[in-house]
């Protein structure tokens, strides 16, 4: 059983007990991608690891990192930090709960994912920050379609490779069919130049260089339909964090109305 002892930096995804006085840790490392954690005492109040293995905290950490799939060992952390009004917001705490178990989904435990740790970072940071969160995600969910194996061809028309003309979303097509080519699918997405040029956007974004957010709810309305499409589609991915976001997302449209009708 091999384990390298090692330093890296971490974003703690989830935790749950383990026996009495224990805890396993799920992190996003830096250098290894998700992996799982034992920490002895780490479920005891007085336990001095305790403030730096809560969700959404991110720091330096150091353990015994584990190669053949079976547990790591948490020994040490510092300069740890919690996005701490995440936990303020619930719609923030959801965005940030989903972003995580798309990660979670997206790469092997154990495995070496090079920026991405960055850039799972930058889109948490935003939210902290009070920055749309959908649009972080969407971001993330743009990206990440190519490693889920469902890559999307948004720059150019998939049949002629031409950009052109006016581009339109083909779920048929694996991407975008310019205004020659609409005739090929029926059942194209008909979206506007905002909502194609966002995703042309997102699919190479660095959010550790945006420092504001700011895009209609029209165009946020089309930008969830097109991937909520593409994820339950092409890839049946349904998590219990995107449910939850549906369901709050419900709720405001019923007070909505009842305001209305008020």
């Amino acid at each position: 059983m091999a384990r390298e002892n090692t330093s890296f930096a971490g974003i703690v995804m989830y935790r749950r007990p383990y026996k009495e006085r224990d805890l396993l840790v799920k992190f996003l490392t830096d250098k290894r991608g998700p992996m799982m954690f034992f920490v002895r005492g780490g479920n005891r109040s007085h336990a001095k690891i305790t403030s730096d293995i809560l969700p959404f905290t991110h720091g330096q950490y150091t353990g015994w990192l584990a190669d053949d799939g079976s547990l790591s060992y948490l020994s040490a952390a510092r300069d740890t930090r919690q996005y701490v009004h995440l936990g303020e917001d619930p719609l923030r705490s959801a965005y940030a709960t989903y972003i995580l178990e798309l990660v979670d989904a997206t790469f092997e435990e154990g495995r070496a994912i090079g920026g991405w740790f960055n850039q799972v970072a930058a889109a948490l940071e935003l939210i902290d920050k009070g920055q749309d969160p959908q649009i972080a995600a969407n971001v993330l969910e743009v990206q990440f379609l190519p490693l889920l194996g469902a890559a999307q061809t948004w720059d150019c028309c998939t049949i002629c490779g031409l950009n052109d003309r006016p581009l339109d979303f083909s779920e048929a097509n694996g991407g975008m069919l310019c205004s020659r080519h609409w005739n090929l699918d029926e059942r194209r997405f008909h979206l506007d130049r905002r909502t194609v040029g966002y995703l042309q956007l997102f699919a190479s974004l660095n959010l550790a260089q945006v420092n504001q957010i700011q895009v209609d709810q029209s165009v946020k309305n089309r930008l969830r339909y097109t991937l909520d499409r593409i994820y339950d589609d092409e890839l049946g991915l349904h998590l219990k964090s995107k449910r939850f976001i549906d369901q709050m997302a419900t709720w405001e449209n019923q007070l909505k109305n009842l305001r209305s009708e008020n």
